[in-house]
Protein backbone atom coordinates (compact mmCIF):
# COMPACT_ATOMS: atom_id res chain seq x y z
CA UNK A 1 0.00 0.00 0.00
CA UNK A 2 3.26 2.18 0.40
CA UNK A 3 3.10 2.39 -3.75
CA UNK A 4 -0.69 2.87 -4.29
CA UNK A 5 -0.60 5.59 -2.02
CA UNK A 6 2.64 7.52 -3.03
CA UNK A 7 0.40 7.52 -6.31
CA UNK A 8 -2.59 8.41 -5.19
CA UNK A 9 -0.89 11.42 -3.63
CA UNK A 10 -0.08 12.68 -7.03
CA UNK A 11 -3.08 13.33 -7.72
CA UNK A 12 -3.10 16.46 -4.91
CA UNK A 13 0.33 17.10 -6.28
CA UNK A 14 -0.67 17.74 -10.19
CA UNK A 15 -3.78 19.28 -8.74
CA UNK A 16 -1.73 22.14 -6.82
CA UNK A 17 0.97 22.26 -10.00
CA UNK A 18 -2.69 22.88 -12.15
CA UNK A 19 -4.01 25.41 -9.92
CA UNK A 20 -1.73 27.43 -7.72
CA UNK A 21 0.42 29.81 -8.61
CA UNK A 22 3.77 28.05 -8.76
CA UNK A 23 6.29 28.73 -5.92
CA UNK A 24 10.22 28.56 -6.43
CA UNK A 25 10.96 26.13 -3.51
CA UNK A 26 8.03 24.07 -5.34
CA UNK A 27 6.43 24.46 -1.58
CA UNK A 28 3.16 25.24 -3.21
CA UNK A 29 2.84 21.18 -4.40
CA UNK A 30 3.39 20.04 -0.79
CA UNK A 31 1.05 18.91 1.71
CA UNK A 32 -0.74 18.56 5.29
CA UNK A 33 -1.42 15.83 7.35
CA UNK A 34 -5.01 16.54 8.87
CA UNK A 35 -7.19 13.52 10.62
CA UNK A 36 -5.87 10.86 8.37
CA UNK A 37 -6.24 12.69 5.02
CA UNK A 38 -3.60 14.08 2.98
CA UNK A 39 -4.49 18.02 2.25
CA UNK A 40 -3.28 20.62 -0.64
CA UNK A 41 -2.68 24.24 0.11
CA UNK A 42 -5.81 26.06 -0.61
CA UNK A 43 -7.18 26.31 -4.49
CA UNK A 44 -7.69 30.09 -5.89
CA UNK A 45 -11.28 29.37 -4.93
CA UNK A 46 -10.66 28.60 -1.07
CA UNK A 47 -11.41 24.63 -2.04
CA UNK A 48 -9.19 21.89 -1.54
CA UNK A 49 -8.21 18.81 -2.32
CA UNK A 50 -7.64 15.10 -0.08
CA UNK A 51 -6.73 12.16 0.03
CA UNK A 52 -8.48 10.01 2.48
CA UNK A 53 -6.36 7.24 4.34
CA UNK A 54 -9.59 6.02 6.44
CA UNK A 55 -11.98 5.75 3.34
CA UNK A 56 -9.40 4.96 0.21
CA UNK A 57 -10.81 8.04 -1.30
CA UNK A 58 -10.21 11.43 -2.80
CA UNK A 59 -11.80 13.87 -1.18
CA UNK A 60 -13.14 17.28 -3.16
CA UNK A 61 -12.93 19.72 -0.03
CA UNK A 62 -14.76 23.16 -0.49
CA UNK A 63 -14.20 26.41 1.41
CA UNK A 64 -17.52 25.57 3.19
CA UNK A 65 -16.42 22.44 4.59
CA UNK A 66 -18.64 20.06 2.58
CA UNK A 67 -16.87 17.35 1.25
CA UNK A 68 -17.24 15.21 -2.48
CA UNK A 69 -15.99 11.46 -2.00
CA UNK A 70 -14.31 9.43 -4.86
CA UNK A 71 -13.61 6.05 -3.89
CA UNK A 72 -10.13 4.98 -5.54
CA UNK A 73 -10.71 0.75 -5.18
CA UNK A 74 -11.16 -0.08 -8.34
CA UNK A 75 -10.71 2.50 -10.03
CA UNK A 76 -8.57 3.89 -13.08
CA UNK A 77 -6.07 6.00 -13.75
CA UNK A 78 -8.13 7.85 -16.12
CA UNK A 79 -11.12 7.70 -14.05
CA UNK A 80 -9.54 9.72 -11.52
CA UNK A 81 -8.11 12.29 -13.82
CA UNK A 82 -11.48 12.64 -15.19
CA UNK A 83 -13.06 13.48 -12.29
CA UNK A 84 -10.65 15.83 -10.53
CA UNK A 85 -11.07 17.61 -14.15
CA UNK A 86 -15.15 17.86 -14.00
CA UNK A 87 -14.62 18.34 -10.33
CA UNK A 88 -12.50 21.66 -10.68
CA UNK A 89 -14.77 23.23 -13.37
CA UNK A 90 -18.13 22.48 -11.29
CA UNK A 91 -16.39 24.28 -8.27
CA UNK A 92 -15.74 27.42 -10.49
CA UNK A 93 -12.10 26.97 -11.14
CA UNK A 94 -10.65 28.25 -14.44
CA UNK A 95 -7.49 26.69 -15.18
CA UNK A 96 -8.14 23.10 -16.51
CA UNK A 97 -6.40 19.99 -14.63
CA UNK A 98 -3.75 17.86 -16.56
CA UNK A 99 -2.13 15.23 -14.56
CA UNK A 100 1.71 16.34 -15.15
CA UNK A 101 4.56 16.11 -13.15
CA UNK A 102 7.73 18.06 -13.03
CA UNK A 103 10.06 15.47 -11.24
CA UNK A 104 10.27 11.60 -10.83
CA UNK A 105 8.58 9.44 -8.98
CA UNK A 106 10.35 6.02 -8.64
CA UNK A 107 7.83 3.86 -10.51
CA UNK A 108 6.23 3.31 -14.07
CA UNK A 109 4.90 6.15 -15.69
CA UNK A 110 1.08 5.60 -14.86
CA UNK A 111 -0.95 4.72 -17.81
CA UNK A 112 -5.10 4.93 -18.21
CA UNK A 113 -5.92 1.59 -17.06
CA UNK A 114 -3.89 1.55 -14.00
CA UNK A 115 -6.16 0.58 -11.44
CA UNK A 116 -6.22 1.04 -7.93
CA UNK A 117 -7.05 -1.94 -5.43
CA UNK A 118 -7.23 -2.23 -1.50
CA UNK A 119 -5.00 -4.66 -1.04
CA UNK A 120 -4.03 -4.70 2.49
CA UNK A 121 -6.09 -3.05 4.98
CA UNK A 122 -3.75 -3.70 8.06
CA UNK A 123 -0.94 -2.08 5.71
CA UNK A 124 -2.93 0.95 5.32
CA UNK A 125 -3.62 1.06 9.24
CA UNK A 126 -0.23 1.05 9.53
CA UNK A 127 0.31 3.86 6.97
CA UNK A 128 -1.69 5.68 8.91
CA UNK A 129 -0.11 5.19 12.29
CA UNK A 130 3.23 5.95 10.68
CA UNK A 131 2.10 9.66 9.68
CA UNK A 132 0.47 10.68 12.72
CA UNK A 133 3.90 9.57 14.96
CA UNK A 134 5.80 11.67 12.41
CA UNK A 135 3.56 14.57 12.71
CA UNK A 136 3.48 14.44 16.66
CA UNK A 137 7.49 13.49 17.17
CA UNK A 138 8.18 16.76 15.10
CA UNK A 139 5.68 18.83 16.26
CA UNK A 140 7.11 18.22 19.71
CA UNK A 141 10.35 18.96 18.97
CA UNK A 142 9.78 21.91 16.97
CA UNK A 143 7.57 23.62 19.91
CA UNK A 144 9.65 22.20 22.69
CA UNK A 145 12.32 24.16 20.97
CA UNK A 146 10.52 27.08 19.91
CA UNK A 147 11.21 26.57 16.25
CA UNK A 148 9.42 27.97 13.55
CA UNK A 149 8.28 25.56 10.68
CA UNK A 150 5.39 24.03 9.05
CA UNK A 151 5.08 20.29 8.94
CA UNK A 152 4.66 19.20 5.48
CA UNK A 153 4.04 16.11 3.50
CA UNK A 154 5.95 16.35 0.06
CA UNK A 155 4.68 14.51 -2.78
CA UNK A 156 8.42 14.10 -4.40
CA UNK A 157 10.04 11.66 -1.67
CA UNK A 158 6.60 10.87 0.58
CA UNK A 159 8.55 12.41 3.56
CA UNK A 160 7.23 14.14 6.67
CA UNK A 161 9.47 17.11 6.97
CA UNK A 162 10.27 20.65 8.25
CA UNK A 163 13.02 23.05 8.10
CA UNK A 164 14.33 25.43 10.35
CA UNK A 165 17.24 27.91 11.04
CA UNK A 166 19.70 27.28 14.20
CA UNK A 167 21.54 30.27 13.46
CA UNK A 168 23.11 32.09 10.29
CA UNK A 169 25.47 28.84 10.09
CA UNK A 170 23.02 26.11 11.09
CA UNK A 171 19.69 24.80 9.37
CA UNK A 172 18.34 21.72 10.17
CA UNK A 173 15.65 18.89 8.39
CA UNK A 174 13.74 16.88 10.64
CA UNK A 175 11.34 14.31 9.34
CA UNK A 176 9.80 10.77 8.43
CA UNK A 177 11.08 8.80 5.32
CA UNK A 178 9.57 6.12 3.21
CA UNK A 179 11.52 3.28 2.63
CA UNK A 180 15.03 3.81 0.25
CA UNK A 181 18.49 2.90 -0.49
CA UNK A 182 19.43 4.43 3.08
CA UNK A 183 17.46 2.39 5.13
CA UNK A 184 14.52 -0.33 4.08
CA UNK A 185 11.87 0.88 6.79
CA UNK A 186 10.19 4.46 7.53
CA UNK A 187 12.68 5.84 8.88
CA UNK A 188 13.05 9.58 11.06
CA UNK A 189 16.30 11.53 10.08
CA UNK A 190 17.77 14.60 10.94
CA UNK A 191 20.19 16.23 8.58
CA UNK A 192 22.30 20.00 9.15
CA UNK A 193 22.85 22.43 6.59
CA UNK A 194 25.23 25.13 6.15
CA UNK A 195 22.96 27.26 3.43
CA UNK A 196 22.98 24.91 0.90
CA UNK A 197 25.75 22.58 2.06
CA UNK A 198 25.28 19.19 3.97
CA UNK A 199 27.57 19.82 7.63
CA UNK A 200 29.77 16.97 8.07
CA UNK A 201 29.95 15.59 11.96
CA UNK A 202 33.33 15.42 13.19
CA UNK A 203 34.14 12.12 14.71
CA UNK A 204 31.47 10.31 12.56
CA UNK A 205 31.95 7.17 14.34
CA UNK A 206 31.73 8.45 17.65
CA UNK A 207 27.98 8.84 17.14
CA UNK A 208 25.02 6.31 16.71
CA UNK A 209 22.97 6.05 13.83
CA UNK A 210 25.12 8.18 11.62
CA UNK A 211 25.23 7.99 8.00
CA UNK A 212 27.95 10.02 5.76
CA UNK A 213 28.22 8.35 2.66
CA UNK A 214 26.41 10.39 0.12
CA UNK A 215 23.57 11.42 2.17
CA UNK A 216 24.96 12.75 6.17
CA UNK A 217 23.21 12.44 8.74
CA UNK A 218 21.21 10.84 11.76
CA UNK A 219 18.31 8.49 10.58
CA UNK A 220 16.66 5.81 12.67
CA UNK A 221 13.86 3.39 11.95
CA UNK A 222 10.46 3.79 13.24
CA UNK A 223 9.79 -0.17 13.61
CA UNK A 224 8.81 -0.43 17.37
CA UNK A 225 10.05 2.87 18.11
CA UNK A 226 7.89 4.72 20.79
CA UNK A 227 7.10 8.06 20.26
CA UNK A 228 9.38 9.83 23.56
CA UNK A 229 12.35 7.73 21.94
CA UNK A 230 11.85 9.46 18.46
CA UNK A 231 11.87 12.87 20.39
CA UNK A 232 14.70 12.06 22.38
CA UNK A 233 16.66 11.25 18.93
CA UNK A 234 15.82 14.09 16.97
CA UNK A 235 16.62 16.11 19.94
CA UNK A 236 19.87 14.36 20.52
CA UNK A 237 20.76 14.85 16.59
CA UNK A 238 20.05 18.32 16.93
CA UNK A 239 22.32 19.33 20.12
CA UNK A 240 25.02 17.22 18.20
CA UNK A 241 24.33 19.60 15.51
CA UNK A 242 24.54 22.83 17.99
CA UNK A 243 27.54 21.21 19.94
CA UNK A 244 29.60 20.60 16.64
CA UNK A 245 32.45 22.70 15.46
CA UNK A 246 30.95 23.94 12.36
Amino acid sequence: MKKTMHLAAQYLATAAISFIEKKADDSHTNLGWVNHNLETHTFPNGDKLGLNYENFALEWITQNGNKEHFLLDGTTHKDIVDWIYLTSLNNGIVKPYNYNLHYEIPYNTIEDTYQFQLTQQNELNQLIKNRDLAQSVILNVLQSNSYKSPVRIWPHHFDTGAFFNIDDNLSIGIGMAIPDTLVNEFYFYISGYNGHNPIDIINPTSHKNYYSNGWKGFALSISNLKEQTAIDFCQTAINTYINSEL
